[in-house]
């Protein structure tokens, strides 16, 4: 069998892996535009259940990505003119660059040929693939050579702005700021993926936007004006723009893809090209990678290519639904923050906790408790032991904990997000 997989993410390249573990006679290449080494984006967030799947399909790789991951125990909310308080919650942080480094090993390592500086505008090169994977992204330029009508696909844009930055300010743990400017609320979103740089999320309200002067500042304005915003949050540390040089700056609104099939003939979506979730619940890395999982599982089920992309499509899209919703809530949440900022401050966190609107009533009695430090540290002491388990549980060769941030006043965790 003959498999392509464009786009060298996360996405393809564990797919890719997956494909030729179950049949090393496989035919597999993997497609992508960028130079070998060279990505943009900063850090990726998953959870126990990722690592849990990626354990199960690989436990090579899965080790790898353990091994290189940190972990975060809560999250901080910082909002101008009220204390700061925590959510309980912990998760897992691992640098892009890093994660695709050791997918491509495994990759390689396996016999996957792997192209680079490879940007493909048509598929005439891959008339002889009996199966391709488009990993090419939100804008994926392989779906819409087919053109929306094919995959019902349809793009909902975000009202907020937001720019995807980075900082060597390196947080504590997953961090939310908020500061009130003449021009109204602004935040970021921000947390830490190496010992020396933290990525920073900024998003505002198009008025907001506009009023501090995003709408005409250039790139190194703009990043200037954040820094002057953020002070008192960043230590003296600079914003770092990865597209810095290319003459924009890289503010964005969040473009929501869904796409009604997941397949058309023999060209399959999969990650930001068949869904896309709000960057607020940090699930896009997971989702490419559960998708990998799906259409391998499918492709050794169904007795054809066709039969299994049938499937694969069904289950993943049923799969992906809840946390589709959770994302959209998650969103909306974020565009009428204003509404929110004049709660006390544990009540502020509480609904940003809450976005999603699926706690039951004893959730806001623990995030009450989680305001006293002793209870914090129960907390942090109670998980540790079921945390290690679970990592036990995924490797028959003993457990695989990422290390755990410097807890710099940190002093709580519990499973979950907020």
């Amino acid at each position: 069998m003959r498999i392509v997989c464009v786009g060298g993410g996360p996405a393809g390249l564990y797919f890719a892996i997956l494909a030729k573990l179950s049949d090393p006679t496989r035919d597999i290449t993997v497609v992508e535009r960028n130079p070998a080494g060279v990505t943009y984006g900063w850090g990726v967030v998953f959870w126990d259940d990722l690592l849990d799947d990626l354990f199960r399909k690989d436990p090579v790789s899965g080790r790898d990505i353990a091994d290189a991951a940190a972990k975060w125990d809560e999250y901080e909310v910082r909002c101008q003119g009220k204390r700061t308080t925590w959510l309980p919650g912990y998760g897992f942080i691992l640098g892009r660059h890093r994660l695709l480094s050791i997918l491509t090993a495994r990759a390689a390592g396996l016999g996957v040929e792997i192209r680079t500086e490879d940007d493909v505008t048509d598929l005439s090169g891959y008339a002889d693939a009996d199966l391709i994977v488009a990993g090419d992204g939100a804008n994926s330029r392989i779906r819409q050579l087919a053109g929306d009508a094919a995959y019902g696909t349809a793009v909902e844009m975000g009202r907020n702005s937001y720019i995807w930055l980075g900082t060597h300010k390196v947080f504590d743990t997953f961090t939310f700021g908020f500061e009130k400017t003449a021009a109204g609320w602004i935040w970021y979103h921000a947390y830490p993926f190496t010992d020396e740089t933290s990525t920073f999320i900024v998003e505002c309200s198009p008025e907001t936007w506009r009023g501090l002067g995003f709408d005409t500042l250039g790139p190194d304005e703009s990043v200037a004006e954040l820094e002057r915003i953020f002070a008192g949050h960043l230590d003296g540390n600079p914003l770092i723009n990865q597209l810095r040089g290319l003459g924009t700056t890289p503010w964005l609104n969040f473009r929501r893809v869904t796409n009604e099939t997941w397949h058309h003939g023999n060209v399959a979506l999969m990650g930001d090209a068949a869904h896309t979730t709000h960057f607020a619940i940090g699930s896009g890395t997971k989702l490419a990678m559960q998708d990998a999982i799906g259409l391998a599982e499918e492709l050794d089920a169904e007795a054809s290519v066709s039969a299994a992309l049938v499937a694969y499509g069904a289950r993943r899209r049923a799969d992906i639904a809840p946390l589709q919703r959770a994302a959209l809530a998650s969103m909306q949440w974020f565009e009428g923050t204003h509404e929110y900022t004049d709660l006390d401050a544990t009540q502020f966190a509480y609904a940003l906790s809450d976005r999603r609107g699926e706690y039951p009533t004893w959730r806001y009695l623990l995030h009450r408790a989680v305001q006293v430090r002793p209870m914090r540290v129960l907390l942090r002491e109670a998980l540790t032991a079921r945390k290690w388990l679970r990592a036990r549980r995924r490797s028959t060769r003993g457990p695989a904990v990422p290390k755990s941030l410097p807890h710099r006043g940190v002093e709580a965790t519990t499973s979950g997000r907020p």
